[in-house]
Order: structure tokens, then C-alpha cells, then sequence
């Protein structure tokens, strides 16, 4: 039975997508391998992005020393048993997975996708460590085995100077250049973008979802700030050398995000969650859940959905 309290959601979700697809509930594992990037092991630069920690975002994952057949066969257990879950997209998760020599990361694909209930495999990885040689690969790696191959990029903003002032080591141009090549081979793309990072306004945000919309990308990450220790974020935050909007503006960004996202987007999530550990700040001291909810209530309340300010492509002085 429905719960009538129960708001439907005015977005694309990843859940009602995956279930479309794949006629029944998918589920989403991580893996976790012990990797770099090349902005943080000298090749672009060291100190990485000054939001990054030294788990690479792979804090909710088993310890990448665990081999990956181990870390695949407990995460299926454990979402079997409490889902009944019987397919699964295996994502490699933390840091700049296509950085690994290209035989090693077809080893690691392999190993994991060769698996009857493995439907598809999530890459998540950086603009400038995506080529034609490793794409000729998981091309390869999606007709043997017969899974859909999704590349999530790590972009967090639109906005040139931003991307300069969190020390990502690539412009714009790389990720549009990047993008364009996966799209080629027709894997799915997934974005990932912080929407209250301190140097972007709302002009940012607009541009950011018209982008997003006029590139065709499939699918969607948003994100919102944490900052933990021991990064160079950290440091700022503690010298007070930028401040974090409110828990209402990022929702208003969120909002105003969706309203001019084009309504093809699969939106994967509306907000992050950080490590528990040496964070300080996360999420405005609230479950993502309850900002979530938020969200949601804030797009019912003003009557308003995704897509419906998406009316800027296609020649719009021509309408």
C-alpha cells in the first residue's frame, strides 16, 4: 500500500531508471583498489584536490587491500540478504580507476564482470585519464561479457577559475573532450557535481545544468561540500579563508538545478555524504536523508519539476 504522506518525486531517479532497464531492482557495489590520480603522485601534481583526503572518497568501501573477488562476494551477500537483490552493477569507486596501467584495469574489470548476475560496470575515474586505447578496452570488456559499461567523470564545477581555486588539474576543455569519446562508443556517462562549492553562485549553477543538458550527458551526481582533516580545505576552513552557503541555499541550488536540467538526465543523487571520521563539516550537521526530503519538498511546495525551464536549446530565438 502507498503511503499517501509519501512525496513522488519531480525527477528522473537512478532507482525507477535501473528498474526500467533491467525489469527488476539493480543494486549498486563498490569496489575499492588501491589507486592514485595523476594529481596527487606528481605526474599533474601532489597535493590533489584541496577537498580530497587520502581514501579518495572510497571511505564506505572495504579496504583496498582486500582482494576484489572477497570485497564482490561480501557485498553480494550482504545486499542479497537484506534486498533479495539479485543483479548488480559493480562501480570501482575511489580515485582515478582509468589511471591504472590499461592490462591491470582489464584484469580488474574482468575479474568482476565475468559474473552471471553482473549486469553492468560503473568506472569512475577523471577527464584526463580517459583515452581511445582505453576505451577500445571496455568496449571489449562490454561485448564479451555482455555488461553496460557506465563512466562516471569527476567534473564538480563548470566555472574555469573554481576549477583552478580546488586544484583539479584539468579545464573544461578536458572534460568535454573526454566526454565526447565515451559518448562515441555509446557508454553511459554520469557527472559529478558539487553544487555549493564557496566560488560558484547561482549564475554557475544555472550554466553548470545548462551544460549538462546541451552535452546530452545520461546521468547525474550531485554533491554537496564536506570538509575533513588533514586535506587543504581544511586548512582553509579553519583560517575562515571562505564561508559555506546554508543548508536553504543548497537547496535552492538544487531546485533551481533541476528546473533548467533537461528531463532526460537520470538524476543519480540529490546530495552526498561524507566520512564519519575527522570531518568538519558535513551536510549542515543533518542526515542526507533529511536534506533529501528537503529537496523534495521544496519542488512540491512550488509546484515545480525538472526539465521545466529547459527551453533554452534547439535554437531558442527561433521559438
Amino acid at each position: 500500500m502507498t503511503d499517501p504522506n509519501q512525496v513522488v518525486p519531480r525527477y528522473r531517479t537512478y532507482s525507477e531508471y535501473l528498474k526500467n532497464k533491467y525489469g527488476e531492482k539493480v543494486y549498486k557495489i563498490p569496489i575499492n583498489l588501491p589507486g592514485t590520480c595523476p594529481n596527487r603522485d606528481g605526474k599533474l601534481g601532489e597535493e590533489g584536490c584541496i577537498f580530497c583526503d587520502e581514501d579518495g572518497s572510497g571511505f564506505e568501501c572495504f579496504p583496498n587491500s582486500m582482494a576484489i573477488e572477497e570485497q564482490l562476494q561480501k557485498n553480494k551477500k550482504f545486499f542479497s540478504e537484506r534486498f533479495k537483490a539479485k543483479k548488480f552493477i559493480v562501480y570501482f569507486q575511489a580515485f582515478s580507476n582509468t589511471y591504472w596501467p590499461i592490462e591491470k584495469l582489464q584484469s580488474f574489470i574482468e575479474t568482476a564482470a565475468c559474473e552471471q548476475d553482473i549486469v553492468g560496470v560503473s568506472i569512475s575515474t577523471r577527464p584526463d585519464c580517459i583515452n581511445d586505447k582505453y576505451l577500445d578496452v571496455l568496449e571489449e570488456i562490454s561485448y564479451k561479457y555482455n555488461v553496460n559499461i557506465d563512466i562516471e567523470l569527476g567534473l564538480q564545477t563548470v566555472n574555469y577559475r573554481t576549477l583552478e581555486k580546488i586544484n583539479r588539474g584539468h579545464t573544461l576543455a578536458e572534460f568535454i573532450d573526454a566526454l565526447m569519446r565515451i559518448k562515441k562508443r555509446n557508454f553511459s556517462t554520469c557527472i559529478h557535481i558539487i553544487l555549493n562549492l564557496p566560488w560558484d553562485d547561482m549564475e554557475d549553477i544555472i550554466e553548470c545544468s545548462k551544460l549538462m543538458s546541451a552535452l546530452q550527458v545520461d546521468q547525474i551526481k550531485l554533491h554537496s561540500l564536506y570538509v575533513v582533516e588533514g586535506t587543504r580545505l581544511a586548512e582553509m576552513y579553519k583560517q575562515n579563508e571562505f564561508s559555506i552557503i546554508s543548508l536553504e541555499e543548497y537547496v535552492e541550488r538544487v531546485v533551481t538545478f533541476l528546473r533548467y536540467l533537461s528531463y532526460d538526465i537520470v538524476v543519480q543523487r540529490l546530495i552526498g555524504k561524507g566520512p564519519k571520521d575527522k570531518v568538519l563539516f558535513n551536510n549542515w550537521d543533518r542526515s542526507w536523508w533529511h536534506v533529501k526530503e528537503k529537496i523534495d519538498q521544496k519542488l512540491v511546495n512550488r509546484d515545480v519539476e525538472q526539465g521545466d525551464k529547459c527551453d533554452y536549446l534547439n535554437g531558442k530565438a527561433l521559438y
